[in-house]
């Protein structure tokens, strides 16, 4: 139980030995509560953004973009690079941006739809980076292949060549393997992002009551 709880009983309960707590005293509770999560939601957004940007710088060597160049991809991950990145900043922004509303709020009916605007933020950027991490997977699935089949072609000294059923096998486990992949990231996030949610819908729904 925590202190919240506790002194929504002593609310409650009114006992004459203990101080009468108001209105204003729990909003003031809730209020800070929802003030350090969405605070804790910018942090973990910035931290998100430097480990991946930390990755990127690893693994993107020179192997990498000889990979991409053989694959023709060099310009379309130059583009995602960018888009990516200006996405999240946007992301970043919103989350600041929604901090700063909380923290300012000072009735509880704007600090209600403030958390509902938190909420819905924090749920498309997830949808964001699920749909873009999807998206990029099959691009360079694609080139991948089709710069395979191409090789494949120009080789006469190929030992063996995919048939139409290889392709299809391939194509329908690379989408199983993705769909894994995806539902892992949907697992990591809710474990991050959900605990901070999932107190905030309380929060909402005991400002509700107050409101009541």
């Amino acid at each position: 139980m925590d202190e919240l709880d506790i002194l929504k009983q002593d609310w409650k309960r009114q006992e004459a030995s203990l101080p009468k707590l108001s209105y204003d005293d729990i909003y003031k509770m809730l209020w800070k509560r929802s003030s350090s999560i969405v605070k804790w939601i910018f942090i973990i957004s910035i931290i998100e953004l430097f480990l991946s940007t930390l990755l990127s710088i690893m693994f993107a060597d020179k192997a990498y973009w000889d990979e991409m160049e053989r694959l023709h991809l060099i310009n379309f991950t130059y583009g995602f690079y960018i888009v990516s990145y200006a996405i999240t900043f946007y992301f970043i922004y919103k989350f600041y941006r929604n901090y700063r509303k909380i923290s300012t709020t000072d009735d509880a009916s704007t600090l209600m739809k403030n958390i509902l605007k938190t909420r819905r933020t924090v749920k498309i950027y997830i949808a964001y980076v699920l749909i873009s991490t999807g998206f990029s997977a099959i691009i360079i699935s694609y080139f991948s292949i089709k710069n395979h089949r191409a090789t494949l072609q120009v080789e006469e000294t190929a030992k063996y060549t995919f048939e139409t059923i290889d392709w299809i096998k391939f194509i329908i486990l690379g989408l199983i393997a993705l769909a894994i992949f995806l539902t892992l990231i949907w697992l990591f996030y809710r474990l991050i992002y959900g605990i901070l949610l999932r107190k905030l819908k309380r929060n909402y729904k005991e400002l509700s009551k107050l409101e009541m």
